[in-house]
This record gives structure tokens, sequence and C-alpha cells, in this order.
């Protein structure tokens, strides 16, 4: 079992870590490069477009490792499509509009190939069908997902991180459901940003760009609803034997997609907080959680590795919630975000008693530089 899954992990690993340098060199030769501002932590021009080496790696990992399903042509086609998207939005700089067009574009191939989600759980108990609604509330559900990895690459190697870590849990989940297609697409895609991390680990030789947080949005965006949407037939209950899947959908949420809840919660924080104050919720700041702990003097490599250890001990209070007592999905999301909320604020707090502390000792630098001036001056 361990060598089906092993070998489209370590096809596309392999693949990604000798493609990425060739990448790079083509992203500095067609331009596509992030200059640094005083939004952004690095100081020199640095190469995009990483990304295009994680999905060509793991479209080979995919075709070389399963058949072509339909399936695998929905994603193959729509993952292209929002790649290509990320490409030029590396080198052009595209309006958010058009973005935004071509997500819904690549969304809508899901849909067309039936990758949807059917249903969603009712807070009082038991399931919503959607029916024609699944459309409409899938393609909602890609696009979300596709910025919210997006919106947390930050930091060298942050959007990697969370991805490739959420990655080979899926793995685990997929196999223990049945999803055995789902369980190789997510290896290959696992072994992919496994190999290009190398490079992308502060300090950083490339950026993924959007090419990659554009790609991994959608592809995980993809995996979850092959894992919650609950098409039964697409279950090999013969592999499995068994006559049902181990994993209710509330125990799924926590299982497989809680390991990316903080930046979900970090997302949906500053785009309130942009709201709040009449900006858009797009327009770049410095609000973001790894931004704070920037502020409080954390180097990037321990922002980076704080923002994982949360990830890993939220997923692990979702587990013991969900398995161990028993609560349902609904509680466990309200927990969710009032422990967020609670440690949002606490972190803003001390944000702005260090930037207190700080203005009041320049400030005072500044008054016995003032007074030693008049003293030499008399």
């Amino acid at each position: 079992m361990l060598s089906v899954y092993g070998f489209p992990f370590l096809l596309a690993m392999f693949v990604s870590y000798v493609l990425t340098p060739y990448i790079k060199k083509l992203a500095f030769k067609i331009g596509a490069v992030d200059k640094p501002d005083m939004r952004k932590v690095h100081k020199r021009i640095m190469p995009r477009l990483g990304g295009l080496a994680i999905y060509i790696a793991f479209v080979v990992g995919c075709l070389a490792s399963m058949e072509l399903t339909m399936d695998l042509v929905g994603i193959l086609i729509g993952g292209t499509m929002i790649t290509v998207l990320g490409v030029l939005d590396d080198v052009y700089q595209l309006p958010a509009k058009v973005k935004l067009l071509g997500q819904i574009a690549a969304a809508c191939v899901l849909v067309l190939f039936d990758i949807r989600i059917e249903w969603v759980n009712n807070p009082l108990g038991g399931f919503f069908y959607l029916d024609m609604l699944s459309i409409p509330f899938t393609i909602l559900w890609v696009i979300s997902f596709t910025n919210v990895v997006n919106l947390i690459d930050g930091l060298d190697g942050l959007a990697a991180g969370v991805s490739a870590i959420a990655s080979l849990t899926v793995i685990l989940v997929a196999i223990q459901m049945g999803y055995f297609h789902v369980a190789l697409l997510t290896a290959a895609l696992a072994g992919a940003i496994i190999g290009f991390i190398r490079y992308n680990f502060n300090p950083a030789t490339i950026f993924m760009g959007d090419t990659g947080s554009l790609t991994m949005g959608f592809l995980l965006a993809f995996f979850a609803i092959e894992l919650c949407c609950f098409k039964w037939d697409r279950v090999d209950l013969a592999l499995l034997g068994e006559t049902e899947p181990f994993y209710t959908g509330d125990q799924l949420f926590v299982y497989g997609i809680s390991l990316i809840i903080v930046p979900v919660l970090d997302v949906f924080r500053v785009f309130y907080s942009r709201i709040r104050d009449g900006k858009s919720p797009f327009k770049p700041d410095k609000r973001h959680i790894h931004h704070k702990f920037l502020a409080l003097g954390f180097s990037m490599r321990q922002a980076r590795w704080t923002i994982f250890s949360m990830s890993i001990l939220l997923w692990a209070l979702n587990v013991l919630m969900s398995f161990v007592l028993c609560w349902n999905v609904n509680v466990i999301i309200a927990v969710d975000i009032a422990l967020w909320v609670v440690f949002n604020l606490y972190i803003s707090r001390c944000v702005r008693k260090r930037q207190l502390m700080h203005d009041a000792v320049a400030e005072g630098f500044d008054d016995f530089c003032n007074s030693k001036n008049k003293h030499n001056g008399k």
C-alpha cells in the first residue's frame, strides 16, 4: 500500500526539486519577479513562478500513477486554467476582476465534470440537499478556498508548508475512506510541494507566486469536495471491506479541513477589518497574523513555525472535541472562532504595547538629542 502512494509522491517531489532552478531562470527571463516595497518582508527582487514547477510535477505524478478518469480530466483542465491564470498574473499583475473571472471559469470546469458539493450540514441536525444550488455553492467554495491559500502567501514557506501538512493529512483520510484516487492525487501534490519547499524556506531563492498559491488552493478545494460531498458510488467498498465510510461529515471537517482553519480564520478577520475601515477587502496591507508576529520581533522562521504549530494544536484540539467529547461540528467551529478572537485580541494588544514602548523610547532619544544640542549651543 505504501509503495502505491509513495510512487507519485516521490516522483512529483523529484520532478519539482529538479525543475525549480530552471523555473527560476525562466522567471527572471520573462519578468515574473516580485519587487520589495513597504508592505513586503523581502528586501531584494525575487523570482516568482515557482508554482509552475509544483503543478508540472503534480501532473507528472498523477499521469504516471493512475488511469485517465473523468475526475482526473476535470481537475487537470481546471488546474491548467488556474495555473495559466497565475502565470499571467505573476508576469503582468492582472486586475482583480480578471483574476476572479478566471477562477470562476476554472471552478465551472469542475461543475461540468460533476465535481460539486451536493449537501451541507444543517446546524439543527441532518443535512441540506442543495440540488441546483450545488452549482453556485461549489463555485463559491472553490473561489474562497483558492484565495485563502493565495492570501496567506506572505512569508517564505508559509503557504507551501500549510498546504503540505494539509495534503499529507488528506492522504490518510482518503485512504481510510476508500477514495483511493484522491489519495493518489494528493500524494502527488504533497510530493510536488515538498520538492519545492527546499527553495522556498527562509531564506527563499524563489517565490511560488500566484501560480503556486492559486493552484494549490484550487487543488485543495477539489480534494475537500471529493472527501466531503459523500458520492457513495465513488467509494470502493470492495477494497475497504466495509459497507460504509469510517467518518461522518463532522469528523471529516475535523480530521481533514481543520488543519487550515488558522489561515481561513485569519483571512476572514483581515477581510472584516478592511471592510470596517472602509477599504477593499482585497487591498494588501500588514494585518495578517504573520505581520503581527513580525511586529513583535519574531524572525520569519519563528513566525512561520509558530503558525504551523498553531495549526497543528488547533487540529489536535478539534480531534479531541470530535472523537473524544463527541461534540457537534457547529460547536467545534464556534470554539475555534472564539479561541481565534481571544488570541488575536491578545496579540493585537501586545503589538500596540510594543509600539507604544518603541515610540516612547524614540521620543526620549529625540528629547535627549535636542537637549544635548541646546547645551552644546550654549
